[in-house]
């Protein structure tokens, strides 16, 4: 089944907490603090599997977590960092923001990519002891792992565009061209899905051709298969517009041609103006009646288009047709990579950049920030240094001074998810 357009919600694993531990060991009296460092949690990276050209894999199952990191250990022990989450999609899938819609990163490039970090993990008591505080009861927790929403759409890799209206012969050019085997037969939308073909021209000279099914008049509103496949033409540094030249159900070429670059235009109008080789197939059907394909003709002219009479079925002018696309791609620029609109913010382990909100609910003055919750983790509030030492971070951080900007007073309460205090200037 082919499925090209899927939203799936990814978080990285949390960061495993640090330990409180002390050094027990006969003879030694006073062994210190030798709680180990928490493990990292796992990453999701995004990789790209060459051998798929659909997300399938993506079609029931739409929540990936990765593992988190171990807690810390007593004898100094660091916790085990998780293994990342590998995600593969087909070469050509772009990644976007599912809020925004906003272009994440473009898997075109072929390389990995880190679509959300693992929380780093916590310090073990053992970063806490200094001269003055040489029993620190306290460790850090790790922090939370990237987490967010986002789209995968996959925009096939292709030099050129294959399009024209139902059974006028897409496929099986396409078939004579590339070692593709697209369903063929004489009814309209015999292909519903697209078909990627490879046509070599020489040794080392190859080019790629998208043939995209189901565009047909009123395709905007959803007409046919509407315009769910014409984002795998989107890269695409050209357009082979096939027509049916031998009028054999009743149509105007000039008229087909016109009501497909409508179609494309609403679509895109990037899209519209690509350059564009009119391929007039079924030439071999209208022998002796050469002479009514004058206005065709000038008509393809006025476009400023290259035309090329063609019959998939005979081969006739096959190769011509290849040669010029290949000839027109060596003067084109190469194939399109979205640059990125939407960047990812990296996890910041630094109290003074984070921000707090203070509110006040029934003469309680509530603070709340991500960093503040991870950082009540890590206090031990029956222990007085452990309480100094979160003291000494709401100074250091400028909690203190928003509070009293935000005109708490001597004696009034403050509460921190929970742990309430009389605060004092």
């Amino acid at each position: 089944m082919f499925i090209d357009h899927v939203k799936v919600y990814v978080k990285a694993g949390d960061g495993g907490h640090g330990c409180v531990s002390f050094h027990r060991e006969k003879y030694v009296s006073h062994g210190g603090p030798d709680g180990g460092d928490g493990g990292h949690g796992g990453a999701v990276i995004v990789t790209v599997d060459k051998g798929t050209n659909t997300l399938v894999h993506y079609r029931y199952r739409h929540k990936f977590v990765a593992a988190n990191g171990e807690n810390g250990k007593n004898s100094k022990c660091h916790g085990k960092t998780a293994d990342p989450l590998y995600l593969p999609v087909p070469p050509g899938t772009v990644i976007k923001d599912a809020q925004s819609g906003l272009v994440i990163h473009d898997m075109s490039d072929g390389n990995d990519f880190v679509l959300c970090q693992g929380g780093k993990g916590g310090w073990g008591n053992t970063h806490f002891a200094t001269p003055t505080r040489q029993v620190p009861r306290f460790a850090k927790n790790g922090l939370k792992g990237e987490e967010r929403e986002v789209i995968f759409e996959l925009k096939m890799l292709a030099d050129v565009g294959l399009v024209g209206l139902p059974n006028v012969g897409k496929s099986s050019l396409l078939s004579v061209i590339s070692a593709a085997r697209p369903k063929i037969a004489n009814y309209h939308f015999t292909t519903i899905s697209p078909n990627l073909g490879v046509v070599k021209i020489g040794e080392d000279q190859e080019f790629v051709v998208a043939d995209i099914p189901g565009l047909i008049e009123g395709a905007a509103e959803g007409a046919g298969l509407g315009h769910a496949f014409l984002r795998h033409i989107d890269r695409c540094r050209m357009i082979i517009h096939m027509v049916d030249i031998s009028g054999q159900e009743g149509r105007d070429p000039i008229e087909d041609i016109q009501l497909i670059n409508a179609e494309l235009a609403r679509y895109s109008p990037e899209l519209a103006q690509k350059p564009q080789i009119i391929a007039a197939n079924k030439y071999d059907c209208i022998t002796g009646q050469e002479d009514t394909l004058h206005d065709f003709e000038q008509f393809v002219a006025q476009n400023g288009w290259e035309l090329v009479y063609i019959s998939a079925v005979s081969h006739y002018h096959i190769r011509e047709l290849t040669q010029l696309v290949h000839q027109k791609l060596e003067e084109l620029p190469p194939l399109i990579e979205y640059e990125p609109e939407y960047k990812i913010m990296p996890v910041i382990d630094t109290a003074a950049e984070h921000e707090i909100t203070i509110q006040r609910m029934n003469e309680i003055y509530i603070v709340e920030g991500e960093w503040l919750y991870n950082l009540m983790g890590t206090i031990n509030f029956d222990d007085r240094e452990s309480l100094m030492y979160f003291q000494k971070v709401l100074k250091k951080s400028g909690v203190i001074q928003k509070l009293i900007d935000f005109g708490v007073q001597d004696g009034d309460t403050v509460s921190i998810y929970d742990f309430e205090f009389d605060f004092v200037i």
